[in-house]
């Protein structure tokens, strides 16, 4: 599977805008991830495109279009300030 090109590669926001992150370069699923302190284990905010698992907010909201998936942010929290990223599997992923 070829690698996925996440953009922008960083960014800046204000409380309470919209930020959207694109993934391309898969036509199966994406989940989206973010990581607030390096070399823990990062938490999962999507997956299967579009699903947000139990206590994730929901200003937060995935979507996919042919090979590009779009994790919307809707109303910044200073809270959300981390890394975030893209990953990309065959099948339909559940998270428990």
């Amino acid at each position: 599977q070829a690698a996925l090109t996440q953009q922008p590669s960083s960014l800046s926001a204000n409380v309470g805008e919209t930020v959207r992150i694109t993934c391309t370069g898969s036509r199966y699923n994406y989940g989206w991830y973010q990581q607030k302190v390096p070399g823990t284990a990062p938490v999962t905010l999507i997956y299967n495109n579009d699903n947000r698992p139990s206590g994730i907010p929901s200003r937060f909201s995935g979507s996919k279009s042919g090979s590009t998936a779009t994790l919307t942010i809707t109303g910044v929290q200073v809270e959300d300030e981390a890394v975030y990223f893209c990953g990309s599997y065959a099948g339909s992923g559940t998270v428990a």
